[in-house]
């Protein structure tokens, strides 16, 4: 593919899918100008640690850092921090920021990302009513985690389990609302579901499952929480993680298809040729399923950044990769590979009394979905699995004494 050096493409969202498209586009040869615009005042940052280690205090803003600041200007990549996009003009190619300033695009790339579910109740706006998205969220979460307060987390996702374990860590009392029959029902087995609300529960958290949150207690801030049954429990701040929307007002008004995210092709364009759209806002096919998947994941805007770079720079473009996700909680590492909905079988390898076993799913012989704690071994044995589509003999699975290279091979 020849290059014209004159080419411009601005990338409208400065978190992992962002960082990541602009330094793989250079690092792919990409020879034309690139402006990479975000809303927050911070150059492109890692995410997951901002619920562990960065409300522990372990990490500094350097460490975050996706890229070190002079990479930027030695790449000749242009930040426009601390910017908002209004709106997209794709009949003139070029976007409006909110100071009114106007930016000409030959490509355009968005990674808006989603924004944090709020609740839809009076008290919601509390200052110690919080979600946990940006640098600045956690900011304010960490100054609120001091021990002996106590916490209320509402919905036992990820961002509320891994908060719940810091929390604690931290010695702050810390109680887990979850309107669901079991924390992460969306996204893990029953298995690893009671295994995690067990292990919370022996670390001192209070875990309320089919609960539902009736109102928020205060006059100016947030002092105790309702549910339905008439419960109530007292809080010194309060954590809402019921999840994320897709942050696709600009692309709709730009008249760009969307359904839950803006809908892409298996090589990220939208429906507009000048435009591509990755990371947690992007709705895209996958190879290895028959559907449309929104991934909210690090693993999945990385894969797309580097198809999106690819296809600029005239590469091939890499296989699509088995969908993985991770979340460290306490002693524990959870890793999951490929989706669940597929399963119609589960053998479970490993023991959970010893936090060390894996949960393998399986339809018509083949593993479809591999979730693991504290047993990276059977992760990758199950990755490879998933992604070879090979069937394997269930009993042999099971048996512990079969290793995982014979299994795989």
């Amino acid at each position: 593919m020849i290059q014209d050096k004159h080419e411009k493409v601005v990338v409208v969202g400065a978190g992992q899918g962002g960082g990541s498209v602009v330094a793989f586009l250079r690092q792919y040869g990409y020879c034309g100008d690139i402006t990479l615009i975000g809303e927050e005042p911070v150059a492109p940052y890692h995410r997951p640690p901002l619920s562990k280690e960065w409300l522990k205090g372990d990490f500094s803003c350097e460490t975050l850092e996706l890229k070190p600041a002079s990479f930027y200007a030695k790449q000749k990549i242009a930040l426009r921090l601390g910017t908002r996009v209004a709106r997209i003009d794709a009949s003139r190619g070029c976007v409006i920021l909110a100071d009114g300033d106007e930016m000409g695009y030959d490509h355009l790339i968005l990674a808006t990302g989603a924004d944090a579910r709020t609740l839809p109740m009076q008290g919601a706006g509390f200052d110690n009513v919080m979600t946990l998205r940006t640098m600045n969220d956690a900011q304010r979460l960490r100054a609120a985690l001091v021990p002996g307060k106590k916490l209320v987390i509402i919905g036992g996702g990820y961002v509320g389990l891994e908060c719940a374990a810091t929390a604690r860590t931290l010695g702050v009392d810390v109680v887990v609302i979850e309107r669901a029959g079991r924390l992460l029902e969306r996204v893990a087995s029953p298995h690893v579901s009671s295994f995690l609300a067990q292990f919370h529960q022996n670390h001192s958290v209070l875990v309320e499952t089919n609960a539902d949150l009736l109102a928020i207690d205060g006059s100016t801030r947030a002092e105790s929480v309702q549910l339905a049954d008439g419960r109530r429990f007292d809080c010194d701040s309060l954590l809402v993680g019921i999840g994320a929307s897709p942050a696709i007002a600009i692309a709709a008004e730009a008249g760009l298809a969307c359904d839950d995210g803006i809908l892409v092709d298996a090589d990220c364009h939208t429906s507009n040729p000048h435009i591509f759209a990755l990371g947690d806002v992007a709705r895209r096919p996958h190879a290895l399923y028959h559907c449309r998947l929104r991934l909210e994941s690090v693993p999945s805007a990385m894969e797309q950044a580097k198809r999106i770079a690819a296809v600029l720079t005239g590469r091939k473009p890499a296989e699509a990769e088995v969908p993985w996700f991770w979340s460290e909680q306490y002693n524990l590492k959870l890793q999951i590979a490929g989706l669940l909905f597929e399963s119609k079988k589960t053998i479970v390898r490993g023991d959970p009394d010893q936090s060390k076993f894996a949960v393998y799913h399986l339809c018509d012989g083949r593993v479809v979905a591999v979730e693991t704690i504290n047993a990276p071994s059977e992760f990758f044995a199950g990755k490879k699995l998933i992604g070879s589509k090979k069937t394997v003999d269930s009993e042999r699975l099971a048996d512990l004494s079969v290793s995982l290279h014979e299994l795989v091979a």
